[in-house]
C-alpha cells in the first residue's frame, strides 16, 4: 500500500504522516499481509520509526534487479531488523545511503550476508565497510557469503589501504581491517545464532554463478526468508516452509525484450535471465509449495520499466499464489 505520486521518490515517501498512513495500513489491509509502510528520509542518527509492535522485520533497500543503473530503484540490499540491530542481506550500489534514508546508523553495521557475486550484489560490498568506519564505526562486523569471499575481503583492504593508513594516523581511528571477521558458507545449513536471531542458508540454483544462496532468518517473533538469486528451485522451499514472509526475486517475461533492447553489448543475456532466474508465475508457485504466510516481490527484472505496472507482475504471481502480495519498493519495511 503506497501513495502514488507517479513514481516521485520524495512524494512517495513524504506523502503521508506517518500516524495517518499506519493508521490506514492497520485498517485495509488483510490480517495476514506483510505490514508495510515507507519512513520518511532520516539523518543515521535516528532509530528505526516504529512499524508495528513486530521485533523482526525486513526492510527493502534495493529493489532493481541486474547491473543497470536507471529510474528511482536502488541496486539489491535488504536490512533485516530485529530488536533494532541490522542484518544486511547483499550490498548493491547505494547501499549505505539507503540505510542512512532508512534511518539505520552505519556505525551500528555488525553483519552482512552475502548471496552471491554478481556485481549488482557486491559492488558495495567494501564501500560500505569503508564508510560505516567512516562515519564512526568501532566495533567488529561479520560478514558471511559464498566464495571468494574471504579474498574479496583482503582485496578490498588493498583498494582503500592508502585512506585508511592515513585516516588511522590523522585522526586517530581504529583499523578497520582488524575489525572484520569473514566466513565463507558453500553448503546448507546454520550460518550463526545469537542472542536475537538463527540465520540458515540453503544454496540456490542461479545457473553460472555458483554456489548462490538464500538466507533465512527466524526472530523471536517472525520467520523471514531473503531468496536471493535463483530459479524455480526446491532447496529454497524447503528453506522457506511456513515462513511468515518470503522477499523473493522476480522476472516478468513480458517486459524482457525491452530491457534487452537496452542492454545491447550482452548477446546472451536473454538465455542467461531465462535460465538463472524466477518468472512471476513460478514465484508463486515457490510460495505456494513452501506454505508461506506472505510474499513480498523484489529484485525486478525488468526494473523501472513503466510499461509493466504493478498490477500486471502481482496478476501473473495471483495465479499460483493465493496468499498476500506485495510489490517491494525501495525503503519499505515488511
Amino acid at each position: 500500500m503506497t501513495c502514488d505520486h507517479g513514481g516521485d521518490d520524495e512524494a512517495d515517501l513524504g506523502c503521508c504522516s506517518r500516524l495517518g498512513f499506519l493508521a490506514r495500513a492497520a485498517l485495509l489491509a488483510p490480517a495476514a499481509a506483510p505490514f508495510v509502510f515507507f519512513p520518511a528520509r532520516a539523518s543515521a542518527r535516528q532509530p528505526l520509526p516504529p512499524s508495528s509492535t513486530l521485533r523482526t522485520q525486513a526492510i527493502l533497500l534495493g529493489t532493481a534487479g541486474g547491473p543497470g543503473i536507471r529510474g528511482r530503484r536502488k541496486q539489491p540490499a535488504t536490512a533485516i531488523v530485529v530488536d533494532g540491530v541490522p542484518y544486511i542481506v547483499d550490498c548493491g550500489n547505494g547501499v549505505a545511503a539507503q540505510m542512512v534514508a532508512a534511518g539505520i546508523a552505519l556505525p551500528n553495521l555488525a553483519t552482512i550476508l552475502v548471496t552471491h557475486h554478481h556485481s549488482d550484489h557486491i559492488a558495495d560490498y567494501g564501500a560500505l565497510m569503508l564508510l560505516a568506519w567512516g562515519n564512526g564505526l568501532k566495533t567488529p562486523v561479520r560478514t558471511f557469503g559464498p566464495p571468494p569471499l574471504a579474498a574479496m575481503t583482503a582485496l578490498a583492504w588493498q583498494l582503500y589501504a592508502r585512506d585508511i593508513e592515513v585516516r588511522m594516523a590523522d585522526e586517530g581511528r581504529p583499523d578497520v581491517r582488524t575489525l572484520v571477521t569473514t566466513t565463507e558458507i558453500a553448503h546448507d545449513g546454520v550460518v550463526f545464532q545469537d542472542a536475537r536471531v538463527k540465520v540458515t542458508a540453503s544454496v540456490v540454483n542461479h545457473g553460472a554463478m555458483k554456489p548462490a544462496l538464500a538466507y533465512r532468518f527466524d526472530g523471536p517473533d517472525r520467520s523471514i526468508v531473503v531468496s536471493g538469486d535463483t530459479t524455480f528451485d526446491e532447496n529454497l522451499i524447503r528453506l522457506a516452509r511456513g515462513a511468515d514472509v518470503l522477499i523473493h526475486e522476480a522476472m516478468y517475461l513480458p517486459g524482457l525484450d525491452r530491457l534487452l533492447a537496452i542492454q545491447n553489448n550482452a548477446p546472451t543475456l536473454r538465455e542467461h535471465l531465462l535460465a538463472a532466474h524466477t518468472t512471476t508465475t513460478d514465484v508463486g508457485r515457490v510460495a505456494d509449495a513452501a506454505g508461506v504466510k506472505s510474499l513480498v516481490l523484489t529484485h525486478f527484472v525488468p526494473a523501472n520499466d513503466p510499461a509493466s505496472p504493478d498490477d500486471l507482475w502481482l496478476a501473473d504471481v495471483k495465479t499460483t499464489y493465493r496468499g498476500p502480495v506485495s510489490m517491494g519498493r525501495d525503503l519499505m519495511v515488511v
